[in-house]
């Protein structure tokens, strides 16, 4: 059987590194660096990021559109790190780089588990106006599908807008989501940090208790959306309230992509960044 704790550390929490964005991604370093940004451009970056971070990450995840066959083949990951392969297909469209996301069953899973891949994720866009049940099946067909690969699953739904562009409380969502699919199987939910970690600590540390009562099983944050000096604080917070790590991409290297030496950028200011979420997971996961 799939078994979680093959991404956690000793403490047996999660402190799991993202490189899986993909057109997010390229308008990020084009933003830092005012330039145009090639497929090569973000395959460097993610092989640079790997090579550089996963000694300190508990499990990395890449995707196969720009990263996956770069990293393995060039055994950018370190071997303590476990692999997770990205299972997602986005379509942009209307503004957003993420349109919609659908689990992508055209990829050869078989191959990438023979490549090192220990696990599976599947982003789940939860809009207020589109069919949940919807939402219900993809995710169980997900978690299915990792089931017969023995490979563990990972879920990450994340709350949008509505497709018809009526307002909508999109942080309302980040719960409704949780209670609608946390209880599917899944092997560990990623979740975004409630209000994006800008209300009080009380608020978000409540907010974080509903999630751990509708999510039956362990549980992580992700960084999109919330300051990155305050992300350490938010992984805190929400472990005391029951959560068991982070899976986190832009609070560790966003910053270093305008700089005119990335290595030395992810390793003076990335690598110190990575260790510190990594304590906190470890002091106050079971708190």
């Amino acid at each position: 059987m799939s078994d979680p704790t093959l991404l956690a550390r000793p403490s047996g929490g999660f402190a799991m590194l993202a490189v899986d964005q993909r057109e997010a991604l390229r308008d990020m370093m084009a933003r830092a660096r005012s330039t145009d940004i090639s497929d090569a451009d973000m395959t460097e970056f993610k092989v640079s990021a790997a090579r550089t971070l996963t000694p300190y990450a508990s499990a990395v995840l890449i995707d196969t559109d720009f990263g996956w066959d770069a990293a393995v083949e060039q055994g950018a990951v370190d071997p303590s790190c476990a692999l997770i392969a990205a299972a997602d297909r986005f379509v942009a469209g209307n503004g957003e780089f993420v349109r919609e996301a659908t689990f992508d069953t055209s990829l050869d899973y078989e191959r990438m588990k023979s490549q090192g891949a220990k696990a599976l994720k599947l982003l789940v866009l939860w809009r207020e106006d589109q069919d949940p049940q919807q939402r219900i099946d993809e995710v169980r067909r997900f978690v299915a599908a990792c089931r017969e690969l023995d490979l563990v699953s990972i879920i990450e739904p994340v709350s949008r807008g509505r497709w018809d562009g009526a307002p909508t409380d999109v942080e309302a969502g980040v719960l409704a989501a949780a209670k609608e699919l946390g209880d599917l199987g899944a092997d560990i939910y990623k979740a975004e940090v409630p209000f994006k970690g800008a209300e009080s600590d009380e608020r978000v540390h409540d907010a974080c208790r509903e999630l751990t009562d509708s999510i039956n099983g362990p549980w992580v944050v992700l960084s999109s959306g919330v300051d990155a000096d305050r992300f350490p604080e938010a992984v805190g917070i929400a472990c005391r309230a029951g959560a068991s790590g982070f899976l986190s991409g832009r609070a560790v290297w966003a910053s270093v992509l305008g700089a005119e030496s990335v290595d030395d950028e992810l390793r003076t200011t990335s690598i110190p960044r990575l260790e510190r979420l990594g304590h906190i997971v470890d002091d106050n996961i079971g708190r």
